[in-house]
């Protein structure tokens, strides 16, 4: 399965693209507000793509954003009813992961049988704060304390998007 939008490609990850994504999940920028810290090797990138491509066996939900050849970031449903992005910092400000979420979301409710589609972030990332409440996602929750990286804790802001009728 392959969704294309104006500007984007969003497709199953495949071998060939270690060296994008570990541009992308090594990058201090792009993983400042993820749930693990930024990759220090390409073996650790390499079992994030071995987990990507063995779950696009299943229904894909979970894409690799390709612009121009170049995969720049991630985005779908990862796990449950969850849904998270991840951009190249270089890509940042030019509305490419609402394109890419955009086309996404009415996918996975039509693959899925899901009530809802819900997603984690953190509250100092205003971007994806406000990028979720514009495709939609209504705050449910949040919680203190969630993710301890590299000694630090952040909390998370949880929200909801609730299957169109």
């Amino acid at each position: 399965m392959t969704l294309v939008t104006e500007r984007l490609i969003l497709r199953a990850a495949k071998p060939g693209d270690l060296m994008d994504l570990y541009a992308i999940f090594s990058d201090p920028r792009a993983m400042r507000f993820w749930s693990t810290p930024p990759h220090n090797s390409l073996a650790r990138t390499q079992e994030n793509l071995d987990r990507l491509i063995a779950s696009a066996v299943r229904t894909l939900t979970y894409f690799v954003i390709e612009v121009d050849g170049r995969v720049i970031g991630t985005a779908g449903m990862h796990k449950a009813d969850e849904v998270g992005f991840l951009l190249h910092p270089d890509y940042w400000r030019q509305g490419i992961v609402t394109e890419a979420m955009t086309a996404i979301i009415p996918y996975l409710f039509a693959v899925t049988d899901h009530a809802q589609l819900t997603a984690d972030a953190d509250p100092r990332n205003a971007a994806s704060v406000g990028l979720l409440q514009s495709l939609g996602f209504r705050e449910t929750h949040r919680a203190e304390r969630t993710f301890c990286i590299n000694g630090a804790w952040s909390d998370s802001v949880y929200f909801a998007l609730q299957r169109p009728s």
